[in-house]
């Protein structure tokens, strides 16, 4: 597969208190057309700063990103970006939320975003909610909204940075499975940044493991599991197998311990 996203001996140092922070360190990582890959590491390991470069929100201070092999300056529509906050605009509705990116859009008619945003509001499952309002809505209903808002931009990467943090352990599963059924419709890259290691393990073709600071690359573990997936690969051996590597690469580093080449 092509390459779509690529951080070439990337790094990002911040000033704080008169020094230099640095939290990302010399990162090289290709990440494949139509892949998912996983980041996950110890809190302050730069799994943020590492999307965040990617979205064009920071700008490194070593090395480059880039996307379809154009260095990456800043924000772009091919990048759909989900935090955490749902940031949903409170007094649109579920649909007028959906349609706003495309009111930016030159070219694309009032049927037209109609027509979109209705697909992918089919899509995360709020079909009835449409003319809801965000705070009619759980926190599981919200985050699926927002990730239909970027769908709807017709982005092909998304990164997603701990957009399921923040709901209780069901909604989150469920979410998951959510995520994972959209991709396999519709097929965008996607950087997907998180704590949970289960997590990590049931999206990823591939996890990426950062080391602490100063943040590196650890280790890749890949994940081969089929698609679709399910609670059965959830409970299987082969996932408890990729499970235990994720979680001691995770939880079992010392800082002096080189990055990954």
């Amino acid at each position: 597969m092509n390459t779509k996203i690529s951080f070439q001996q990337t790094s990002c140092a911040f000033p704080v208190n008169g020094a230099t922070f640095v939290a990302v360190d010399r990162v090289s990582l290709d990440i494949a057309d139509r892949e998912v890959v996983t980041v996950v590491g110890p809190s302050g390991c730069g799994k943020s700063t590492l999307l965040n470069m990617a979205a064009g929100l920071v700008n490194p201070t070593g090395g480059d990103v880039y996307v379809d092999g154009t260095p990456v300056r800043e924000p772009g529509p091919e990048r759909g970006v989900i935090f955490q906050q749902y940031a949903l605009f409170p007094w649109l509705t579920v649909r007028a939320n959906v349609e706003f990116g495309l009111t930016l859009q030159r070219g694309v008619g009032r049927a037209e975003r109609r027509r979109r945003a209705q697909h992918f509001i089919d899509l995360v499952g709020l079909t009835d909610f449409a003319d809801a309002l965000p705070k009619t809505l759980s926190g599981g209903m919200r985050q699926r909204c927002a990730i239909a808002r970027a769908y709807a931009v017709n982005p092909s990467i998304l990164l997603m940075d701990e957009p399921f943090g923040a709901l209780d352990a069901l909604t989150r599963v469920q979410m998951q499975d959510q995520l994972l059924r959209a991709w396999s419709a519709e097929q965008r890259t996607i950087m997907f940044i998180t704590h949970d290691v289960d997590e990590a393990v049931y999206l990823a073709n591939r996890v990426v493991v950062m080391a602490a600071r100063p943040g590196r690359i650890k280790e890749i573990i890949p994940v081969e599991l089929p698609y679709p997936r399910s609670e059965a690969h959830r409970l299987s051996p082969e996932f408890a197998k990729i499970r235990n590597r994720v979680w001691h690469a995770v939880y079992h580093q010392t800082p002096e311990e080189e990055p990954a080449t």
